[in-house]
């Protein structure tokens, strides 16, 4: 990296964003190498107004599959190749499905047989089968997130809870369940940015929608809550925008790693419109209510010597 935020910043935005470090791995941010100067306002989306957070789920008056399934999920593209999602022999029952359909939850199997399946390379495909053998053994079904590891990206965007977002001029910053990433906008990528969590997110808009793109991950995370692997060279490009008259916002996604991917793939996950004045963030403690008390094969959660900022 070859110039970063001066020093005394650094440290204040560490201290405003502490929040986001929510269990012992830290959420590391790298910063762009170019920092130039920047004006004027962010185009009007509405994402920061006053009292204004971005909810995953919102449940429906009447009950509804189709939302319910989403409730902690991706949408698959219209065309294309998507996520990969259960399939026929094992369909997944999230928690709002189960509630309204009133049967009991499952954990994740996913489906290596369907387009997204054969877009694994072998190597992904040998991972998610052992994955899904020790699900269907009734171990390790837990979410990388409900075990309090960093989710990286696009996995960020599962969690049903609220997000907020404040804009400025020069960031761009999400907050969710403890958890927070700066987008520097109108930057370029630096160099050789150092993997992280989260990578390095520079974006810019185009008119009324806030495009991101992240490179510089590290390969501890999955790309989904099914435990899909991914290599460093992992790239996501986001699309920010508000539909349905300004109470959705559309989060539309290209994921691309040609270590662990044939082709690209694609999805959305969407989150509306909650207005509540008292909403903000939270600092959420994770790792000290989810340890493998009963000892059922559980990821332990992770623990470090020292803080990793």
């Amino acid at each position: 990296m070859t110039t970063s935020l001066p020093r005394m910043r650094r440290a204040l935005v560490g201290a405003i964003f502490l929040l986001g470090a929510f269990c012992a791995p830290a959420a590391l941010f790298s910063v762009p190498a170019a920092e130039a100067p920047r004006t004027g306002t962010p185009p009007n989306l509405n994402l920061s107004a006053p009292g204004v957070a971005w909810a995953g789920f919102v449940a429906p008056k009447e009950p509804n599959y189709a939302v319910a399934r989403l409730f902690n999920d991706f949408a698959s593209p219209a065309t294309g190749i998507g996520p990969v999602t259960d399939g026929p022999d094992h369909p997944y029952v999230n928690n709002e499905v189960a509630r309204e359909m009133r049967i009991q939850p499952t954990y994740r199997v996913a489906d290596l047989n369907n387009a997204a399946g054969r877009n694994l390379l072998p190597w992904v495909r040998e991972a998610l089968a052992k994955q899904n053998e020790l699900v269907l053994r009734g171990r390790n079904g837990e979410t990388r997130e409900a075990r309090c590891w960093e989710t990286g990206v696009p996995a960020f965007h599962l969690n049903p809870g609220l997000m907020h977002i404040i804009q400025t001029p020069r960031e761009v910053v999400l907050f969710l369940t403890g958890r927070a990433r700066h987008i520097w906008l109108d930057v370029p990528h630096s160099a050789n940015p150092k993997p992280s969590w989260y990578g390095e997110s520079v974006g810019h808009y185009e008119g009324d929608t806030l495009v991101v793109d992240t490179i510089g991950f590290n390969d501890r995370t999955f790309v989904d809550s099914y435990r899909t692997p991914h290599t460093d060279k992992l790239h996501v490009v986001e699309r920010f925008r508000l539909i349905d008259g300004g109470n959705t916002l559309e989060v539309a996604f290209t994921v691309e790693d040609p270590g662990a991917f044939y082709q690209p793939w694609s999805g959305t996950r969407n989150r509306h419109r909650v207005v509540n004045p008292n909403a903000r963030p939270v600092e959420f403690e994770c790792p000290a209510f989810n340890d493998d008390y009963f000892n059922i094969g559980l990821e332990p959660v992770p623990t470090a010597e020292k803080p990793e900022f």
